[in-house]
C-alpha cells in the first residue's frame, strides 16, 4: 500500500483485517518487506517476531507465519507507519528513534519493548503523543 495514500494516523491494517490476516498466516516473505521499511536487521525482527533469527533464516519465503507471528508482524507495520508519519516519512529518524532509549519507555529503547504485545502500545502512545505535540 502506498504510503501516499494513507491519511495520518491511519493503520495499514484495521483491527478486524489484521485478525483475519494473523489467522490466516503471513508469508514469511513479507518479514523482509517490513524491515526494509526502516532497515531493522534480522536479529531485530526476529526479537520483535518471539523467534529466534536462526528459525526465522529456515523458513522460506513462501511459507506462512504462525498467526501470533503474523499478528506480531502486522502490528510492527501498522507500528512503522505511524512511525513514518510521525517523522515525515524519514526512515532512517525512525530507525534511529526506534533503537534510542527513551525516557517515557522506561528508559528503554521502542524496540526493546516490541517483545511484548503491551509493549507495541506503550509505543504507539508515545509516538501519539509525539505527533501532537506533547512531550513528556
Amino acid at each position: 500500500m502506498a504510503s501516499a495514500t494513507l491519511p495520518p494516523h491511519t493503520a495499514v491494517y484495521a483491527p478486524y483485517t489484521l485478525i483475519d490476516k494473523s489467522r490466516q498466516g503471513v508469508l514469511r516473505s513479507e518479514v523482509d518487506q517490513v524491515a526494509n521499511m526502516v532497515g531493522l536487521t534480522d536479529i531485530e525482527m526476529a526479537r520483535t517476531l518471539s523467534m529466534s533469527d536462526r528459525n526465522l533464516h529456515r523458513l522460506k519465503p513462501q511459507e506462512r507465519l504462525s498467526r501470533d507471528t503474523s499478528e506480531r508482524l502486522l502490528l510492527l507495520t501498522n507500528l512503522l507507519r505511524h512511525g513514518l508519519d510521525v517523522f515525515d516519512d524519514d526512515a532512517e529518524t525512525l530507525a534511529d528513534w526506534l533503537r534510542s532509549p527513551i525516557r517515557e519507555l522506561n528508559s528503554q529503547s521502542p524496540l526493546q519493548l516490541l517483545d511484548t504485545t503491551t509493549g507495541f502500545g506503550l509505543v504507539d502512545d508515545v509516538l501519539g503523543r509525539i505527533e501532537h505535540g506533547i512531550v513528556g
